[in-house]
């Protein structure tokens, strides 16, 4: 086999992290993969500088990474196109609202056996259907795409904290490479087949993040948040059974579901925002901007999207937390309904 040239398409924290992981897998493989990793970079000044010439120099993102050695493997790059010419993997770890932009501008430089792997945690809405950015980036690239997912805080990868993953991927022996390519003593791969599935947690569960932050900004307790995060779950399966063939129960409970779900209700970026939005008079993308230094939430994105693909088919009341979520945000909803749109009251026993 022709060794493999890895290209990394972002640089934000968790670009930054994943592209370490690469970095350090493709060193320890060495008759499967180059060892140089590419790694696109949007060119920001940085005290007067490049930041990729600082990320050349100290092989640290000094913005989105700061304190952390990538490897001095990884080469920054200002050009998505440089980056990944010549590319035999293709890495996706981009704010989705760029995919397709990039991806039209690397048509013309990626070969036809390439292979690409989406680290995005989104759907796209597009009259009225909701779409998986791995098959959009098949779509325009002509590729296949695997899908990366789980319970991954950036930091704490990069920190060598022990964590678990999962990739869904349709041909096995590219899951084969991509299990070299990510996985590690610390950061723990699974490979399954569910490409929908898992794209489907990947985006919801950051919709049900805001859920937890508006909990933890009404100063709620355990129990109430931990219901928020129960209901979700039934949602997020709900919604991929409905809406999206061939959708497994088991990958709920891959850490790309269950778990990443926990972590991004309990430490994420969509949890703190939602819990300040809450806390503020202000609207959600002034807070946004104040806290993330540049970066974007997908939680608030996604639940626009859901919101309004649900409207269309009349179901919005099938799906009381994410639509609570939705216009609490958007609406000026009491915050407070968070809670009363999810009491049942039953007053019947549920039978097997």
């Amino acid at each position: 086999m022709v060794k493999q040239r890895v290209t990394i398409i972002g640089s934000g924290n968790w670009g930054s992290a994943i592209a370490r992981v690469c970095a350090q897998n493709v060193i320890r493989h060495p008759d499967l993969f180059e060892r140089e990793v590419r790694m696109w970079v949007f060119q920001e000044q940085i005290d007067g500088r490049n930041l990729t010439d600082i990320i050349n120099e100290k092989h640290e993102n000094v913005k989105y990474l700061p304190g952390v050695n990538l490897g001095d493997n990884v080469v920054a790059i200002p050009d998505a196109k440089e980056a990944a010419r010549g590319a035999n993997v293709v890495v996706f770890v981009l704010p989705h609202q760029f995919v397709y932009k990039v991806c039209e501008n690397l048509r013309s430089v990626i070969d036809h056996d390439c292979k690409a792997i989406s680290l995005i945690k989104g759907l796209d809405y597009k009259n009225n259907n909701l779409l998986l950015f791995s098959e959009e980036i098949e779509k325009i690239l002509g590729v296949n795409c695997a899908a990366l997912s789980g319970a991954n805080i950036a930091s704490e990868v990069a920190d060598e904290q022990f964590g678990e993953t999962t990739i869904a991927c349709k041909d096995q022996k590219e899951g084969e490479i991509f299990l070299k390519l990510f996985h590690t003593d610390y950061f723990d791969v699974n490979v399954i087949a569910d490409m929908r599935g898992l794209q489907v947690c990947g985006a919801l569960k950051n919709v049900v993040a805001l859920g937890a932050g508006i909990c933890d900004g009404l100063h709620y307790g355990n129990n109430t948040k931990s219901a928020v995060i129960r209901r979700g779950l039934v949602e997020m399966r709900k919604f991929g059974k409905t809406f999206f063939g061939g959708v497994h129960t088991e990958t709920f409970f891959e850490s790309c579901g269950v778990a990443d779900l926990i972590t991004t209700c309990s430490g994420g970026r969509n949890r703190k925002v939602a819990a300040a939005f809450i806390k503020s008079k202000k609207t959600i993308d002034e807070i946004e901007k104040e806290m993330l230094n540049g970066q974007k939430l997908q939680g608030t994105t996604t639940s626009q999207e859901v919101y309004h693909f649900l409207s269309a088919r009349n179901m919005t009341q099938s799906f009381p937390l994410m639509t609570a979520i939705y216009r609490i945000i958007y609406e000026n909803a009491p915050p407070e309904s968070i809670a009363f749109d999810l009491r049942t009251h039953k007053v019947t026993v549920e039978h097997e």
